[in-house]
């Protein structure tokens, strides 16, 4: 049985369709789904059960999550605006730490969702190398809570034979339509130019990077999604720990931009405007993830190409009246 936290989520629910589509329906989804509209995501895959994550450890499914073999945790408060750090501590922290420990007991193979939050402004590089990891300073308090994380397993004696977690970079893709302001630049582009037929970008307010040349390694969903099942497969990658998950390939705003309009069938109109002071302190100008581990344990994975993921996203889903994985 494969346990998915967040299962209802952005990544977690085109992970879950891909387990289906490669024949694992014995899936149990752990979320929070209130009054979100994130419910349509668990619609067309098949899932055994559905546990609420606040119920996961209070003894009811003890019987349940014993069956498990694999663990994809993907459940965590990923807002990078949150500012409530003792919420953070005990929804990102105390609750990966817990399941960490149950996959350690039973040594299953556990993979988590870091971010490349942790790397803050870049000053320190964005090497995945465990060495390092411990000089990296968060900007905001989801990114430390996700440090903390990191850290703790780095420091923890019991571990499962087999667990990796991975510090996602800009992940874009179908599901994630009901995470409002934190959804992708595509979906924000894609309703722009529907309703105003232009795009707005924020300005540089950096001499070193002109307006919308501010770069970010975008990976698409379906190749994290890739990625991760294949890194949970000991036979294929051999070697736990923290990984970088982004393409290495930086790419700007701009290029982002340009190729959904292209993907829409229309010709590029941006408007620049005046980034937020609230945001402007913690606004990262720059990430490219250090793919060189990544590929040493996955040589001969292929990442998807900026224009060829946003094209499949906007033509395939978003354009489409059920835009969904």
């Amino acid at each position: 049985m494969i346990l998915i936290t967040g299962g209802a989520g952005f990544i977690g629910s085109v992970l879950a369709k891909q387990l289906n589509v490669l024949g694992h329906t014995d899936l149990v989804i752990v979320d929070k789904l209130e009054d979100s509209i994130k419910w349509k995501n668990l619609r067309g895959f098949k899932y055994s059960d559905y546990i609420h994550a606040d119920e996961l450890f209070n003894g009811d499914y003890d019987d349940l999550i014993a069956e498990t073999d694999l663990i994809f945790h993907m459940g965590a408060c990923s807002s990078t605006t949150e500012k409530n750090m003792d919420f953070l501590m005990k929804n990102n922290v105390a609750y990966t730490q817990a399941l960490f420990r149950f996959a350690a007991t039973k040594n299953i193979p556990f993979i988590y969702a870091s971010s490349a939050a942790t790397y803050g402004n870049g000053e320190q590089g964005y090497s995945d190398d465990h060495e390092t990891l411990v000089d990296l300073m968060p900007m905001n308090p989801y990114g430390y809570s996700k440090q903390l994380v990191d850290e703790w397993i780095l420091r923890e004696d019991s571990k499962p034979d087999h667990w990796f977690g991975l510090k996602f970079f800009n992940v874009f893709g179908p599901n994630e339509y009901h995470k409002e302001e934190m959804r992708s630049l595509v979906h924000k582009s894609f309703e722009q130019i529907e309703s105003a037929g232009k795009v707005k970008l924020f300005k540089s307010h950096r001499p070193d990077f002109k307006d919308g040349e501010q770069l970010r390694d975008f990976i698409y969903v379906k190749d994290v999604v890739r990625a991760m099942i294949e890194l949970a497969d000991p036979e294929k990658a051999l070697f736990s720990g923290i990984y970088n998950l982004g393409t290495g390939k930086a790419r700007s705003f701009l290029d982002l931009t340009k190729a959904t309009f292209k993907a829409m069938g229309k010709e590029p109109v941006i408007e620049f405007i005046d980034m937020p002071e609230s945001i402007r302190s913690q606004y990262q100008y720059y990430t490219q993830a250090d793919t060189k581990k990544l590929l040493t344990a996955l040589p001969e994975f292929q990442f998807t190409s900026l224009e060829e993921g946003v094209r499949d996203y906007v033509q395939n889903y978003l354009m489409k009246s059920n835009p969904h994985c």
